[in-house]
């Protein structure tokens, strides 16, 4: 199951439209530059999971009313086989497959991610993204280097992370092949208005190497 990029845009348009929102709002509860939210909401960019969530905490819907039009309607528990699920695909080749979609009233997002192996990110500063709330990663297969802002960690499989969401983090896959872990990710305890989300801001990349072992 996989959304298509165009009608998931034309869902953020409409309810952005109907709730009275103008772009510049949405821009800065996104974390885009202006010019970056029009590309994203005509479709001309796929939207990452970080995006996403942020416009359906803007809107006040599950993240899965914009993917599939369909707001979550299962009570009582859901069952999603292995491998499967309901697929979003970044640019950069980070593949989310969400296990519980259709479950309604979501404590939290969970999702399998497998991040690809690129060979130019291996000595590069890491990208660092922000969503409020707080995550949890579990590492099924592969390795991992993690950035959390001046902090670098590498994981491999059995290891688990958890951390404030909130401030810059980002991962990659290392080893040679890819990294797939569980993702979990914690929503705020109360869906936080277009205008108290944090306003755009550059994070800065971590560095390529080094490390703590108690992250503050």
């Amino acid at each position: 199951m996989e959304p298509n990029v165009q009608e998931v845009a034309n869902r953020i348009r409409s309810l952005r439209e109907d709730l009275g929102l103008g772009i510049e709002a949405m821009a800065e509860a996104t974390g885009r530059s202006v010019e970056e939210y029009v590309a994203q909401e005509r479709g001309e960019k796929d939207p990452s999971f970080t995006f996403l969530y942020k416009c359906a905490a803007a809107f006040g819907v599950d993240v899965v009313e914009l993917l599939t039009g369909e707001a979550p309607h299962l009570k009582g528990y859901e069952l999603v086989r292995g491998g499967e699920g309901l697929s979003i695909k970044r640019r950069e080749g980070f593949e989310y497959l969400h296990q519980a979609p259709f479950f309604s009233h979501k404590l939290c997002e969970p999702f399998i991610v497998t991040a690809p192996y690129v060979p130019a990110e291996q000595d590069a500063p890491i990208h660092l993204s922000y969503h409020r709330g707080q995550e949890l990663d579990y590492v099924i297969s592969g390795r991992m280097r993690f950035a959390f802002e001046g902090h670098v960690e590498e994981l491999g499989p059995g290891d688990t992370l958890y951390y404030d969401s909130g401030r810059g983090h980002g991962m990659i896959a290392i080893g040679g092949g890819p990294c797939v872990f569980l993702a979990v990710v914690l929503k705020p305890q109360e869906a936080p208005a277009p205008q108290d989300l944090p306003a755009p801001q550059d994070l800065p990349a971590a560095p390529a190497d080094g490390g703590a072992i108690n992250i503050p």
